[in-house]
């Protein structure tokens, strides 16, 4: 349960988790820019992905399946991977109050993985709050109905689900171009995970503290 009470600095042990690359890019930004107090994980099954992030925290899922490398666009195959490293995730979100689970929708490790993420955080009593995106329309409509079908997995798993439809970012910029897109989608996933941070974790005259 949370409730409101004043606190003073604050102490909960705050995890965010970047899933897949979605997930993986919106957590290099949050390294760079966000409050301190704040554990990132990137979660990744490609070596190469987790080599490029700057977060210094990294778990490689699905060593046996993927190989180090992605798992192609498919889910299943993201969720094998992490069901694989269930345990090393469970050691990851050990002492957690709060994990954010950061994800791009439609991909495989993504798609796959966050709900598996997700169901070990809430089991371990951490407030589990997923903030995702669903795909651009220009994406295609296989990778809609994956996202689709992974948030309502998701939904199942967390406290509260945060889903970030990019197609509405396009509406509120022209002319953008489709890295500007994707970067766009990225910076809000920040700011939705930092703006609720910022409510435990910064002082002032009444925070959210866990009771």
């Amino acid at each position: 349960m949370v409730q409101e009470r004043l606190v003073g600095f604050g102490t909960a042990n705050i995890k965010v988790f970047g899933v897949g690359g979605g997930g993986g890019n919106a957590i290099n930004r949050m390294y760079k820019n966000t409050i301190s107090g704040i554990e990132f994980i990137s979660v990744n099954t490609d070596n190469q992905a987790l080599d490029s992030s700057i977060v210094p925290n990294k778990i490689r899922i699905g060593d046996r399946i993927a190989r180090g490398m992605g798992v192609g666009g498919d889910p299943s195959k993201g969720k094998q991977c992490a069901e694989e490293s269930r345990n090393d995730l469970k050691e990851s979100v050990s002492n957690s109050d709060m994990v954010f689970i950061a994800a791009g929708m439609g991909g495989g490790s993504g798609t796959g993985a966050a709900p598996v993420i997700a169901e070990v955080a809430k089991s371990s009593g951490a407030l589990t709050i997923g903030v995702v995106t669903k795909p651009f329309g220009f994406e295609g409509t296989q990778r809609l109905d994956a996202a689709l079908e992974g948030i309502e997995i998701l939904k199942k798993n967390v406290d509260t689900l945060i889903v970030v439809p990019n197609d509405k970012l396009l509406e509120t910029e022209d002319n953008l171009s489709m890295s500007d897109a994707f970067d766009l989608a990225d910076d809000v996933l920040r700011v939705g995970i930092e703006s609720i941070s910022e409510l435990i974790l910064v002082p002032g005259e009444i925070n959210l503290d866990f009771a």
